[in-house]
């Protein structure tokens, strides 16, 4: 009698079978709007972020091109590869700080995955609704291997999760069948480990660009694929795969076949340009200006907080004497300073005349940060953060914030979101078209041409 050979079943195919089970028609309305508010919410970070430094590095580096596969540079409207303008278009989204963020054991910004499958769907010429089931992929692959392992306690940035879910979204929007998209994964996944390097110590510019070059390499791959290439494999579970030497065990559960992908609607969005370990103590900082308290009144400060912000931003002696931007609003002393210095975090507030102030320094060496066991034990369903100040008359004054605005348990309503997109637009937009960029993504799923969704400058 021969022998059958079942194919064994393994996490990439585990992904590959959901991700081609699901229907754009079947998304909810839900997740239609979320996605398109994290679209516009990107765009505002992109444009807030357009004159800076590492924007014109990234947007000088791509070079035109003529014929197909082509998507449009952020602001520019300078068609380039499409893999190129993933690569700036999302550089650009990332830079401030801004854009939106899960944590769970593993921190993630998921619309990370926004700009690059703008240009990818672009590319292939796909349809409003088509992005926006692609998008949404994204989102649930990326948070669902978030939720599984963590790979910040390895060593290993949370980008690195990136390829694999950039590959999930461009699936849609590329046509990869079952066959192409493991191969996909398999090749994004076993080349594309990215190191924490970027988030510690004294941090770069590269910092904005690391999840980009996670995408344009997880694009490539989906490409090779759709051409024939094949991939490692198992790539999670093989004697020297992801899981083996990178990850550890992830616990991926992912939703059934055909269940539309809902993870979006429990990510965060940004009201404030600071890693979001810090939005709660930004948010009380501002409560406590907004009641008079004044840096020279101040004594001491105790920041309570919870382990990993402690860990990531609270911890490091760099993060009490910044150098740069990067590691400026990585910094949960120097974000809770400047917000109840100025009652407000802006742009502005990273730059360099602010984080080298000889008054801002000295009022750091007054700030402790301190680990809160309670806090940790409640991570990640609240972000807690505590200010405890003694004043220099005697007088304690405490404060805490437990989900910032933004947060899925304080939701930022749609006026919110279009007011930092209207805000952050304003210096390089006229009235005009910073209107008719929020009614052309509000109305995305009714576009079967996205050749102009990128706003131009």
């Amino acid at each position: 009698m021969p022998e059958i050979l079942t194919k064994q079943t393994n996490k990439a195919n585990e992904i590959t079978n959901y991700v081609l089970s699901v229907k754009k028609e079947s998304l909810p309305r839900e997740v239609i709007h979320e996605v398109k508010r994290r679209i516009l919410d990107s765009y505002a970070c992109a444009i807030g972020a357009y004159n800076s430094k590492a924007a014109k590095i990234v947007l000088k580096a791509c070079s035109k091109i003529k014929g197909k596969y082509k998507a449009p540079l952020f602001g520019k409207g300078k068609e380039v590869f499409y893999e190129e303008a993933a690569f700036a278009n999302g550089a650009l989204v990332r830079y401030l700080d801004f854009n939106d963020t899960y944590l769970s054991l593993e921190p993630a910004h998921p619309s990370d995955n926004i700009a690059p499958l703008i240009a990818c769907a672009q590319a292939y010429e796909k349809t409003g609704l088509d992005l926006i089931l692609a998008i949404a992929i994204a989102y649930e692959i990326q948070c669902r291997l978030c939720d599984g392992a963590s790979l910040r306690s390895k060593g290993i940035d949370h980008v690195t999760y990136g390829a694999f879910s950039i590959v999930a979204g461009a699936a849609i929007l590329m046509d990869l069948d079952e066959e192409q998209l493991e191969n996909a994964l398999g090749i994004a996944g076993v080349c594309n480990i990215a190191t924490r390097q970027t988030r510690v110590g004294e941090m770069s510019m590269w910092k904005a660009c690391a999840f980009a070059n996670a995408a344009r390499q997880g694009l490539f791959a989906a490409r090779l694929a759709k051409e024939g290439m094949t991939g490692p494999a198992p790539i999670f579970e093989g004697t020297k795969g992801f899981e083996t030497l990178i990850s550890g065990p992830i616990n991926l559960k992912l939703p059934n076949r055909g269940e539309s992908p809902k993870m979006i609607l429990d990510t965060y969005i940004k009201p404030y340009p600071v890693e979001y370990h810090a939005q709660s103590a930004v948010e009380a900082a501002i409560q406590l200006y907004k009641e008079g308290v004044k840096l020279e009144q101040i004594q001491d400060m105790t920041v309570f907080t919870h382990g990993a912000s402690y860990q990531i931003i609270g911890s490091e002696p760099e993060k009490w004497r910044p150098t740069s931007k990067e590691t400026a609003d990585h910094s949960l002393p120097y974000c809770t300073a400047i917000a109840l210095r100025d009652g407000n975090v802006t742009d502005e507030s990273f730059h360099k005349k602010n984080y080298r102030d000889p008054n801002m320094l000295r009022f750091l060496k007054k700030i402790k940060v301190v680990e809160d066991q309670k806090y940790t034990n409640d991570y990640p369903k609240s972000f807690g953060n505590r200010l405890e100040i003694n004043l220099l008359g005697g007088k304690k004054i405490v404060k805490e914030v437990l989900h910032p605005f933004g947060h899925p348990k304080n939701s930022m309503p749609d006026e919110s979101v279009f007011n930092k997109w209207k805000t952050l637009a304003g210096p390089h937009l006229g009235q005009n078209k910073i209107e008719e960029q929020i009614e052309k993504v509000m109305k995305l799923e009714e576009s079967s041409n996205l050749s102009d969704l990128i706003p131009e400058i």
